[in-house]
């Protein structure tokens, strides 16, 4: 659901806040998110999917950026399959089930 900018996703003790563009549709988004634990702690990711990353690439090869589109970096990126925040927020709820959210994405404060 809407909270004002960001779109809200709670999946168990998850809450997901994804920050699209307004003018997005929401099933095809590549989007920032913060992750709230229960203990206060929050984590955060930009999540692109592999088309995005080809097509910033691809436009980054006219603009000069990154060498010429030869690399794609980002501190707190995340890659996934499928667009869009549904799909996105089940990849969130399985890195934190596996135990792995801790190591993919980044920690931004210690409380809420």
């Amino acid at each position: 659901m809407w909270d004002g900018a960001y779109y809200r996703v709670c999946a168990g003790p998850l809450e997901m806040l994804f920050l699209p563009d307004p003018n997005e549709a929401l099933d095809e988004v590549n989007v920032d998110v913060e992750v709230r634990l229960p203990d206060g702690s929050r984590w955060s990711a930009t999540i692109f999917t592999i088309t995005e990353v080809e097509r910033l690439m691809a436009r980054w090869s006219d603009t000069g950026e990154a060498l010429s589109g030869r690399y794609f970096w980002c501190q707190d990126g995340l890659i996934v399959k499928e667009p869009g925040i549904l799909p996105m927020a089940e990849v969130i709820k399985g890195l934190h089930d596996s135990g792995e959210l801790r190591h993919v994405l980044r920690r931004t404060s210690a409380t809420a």
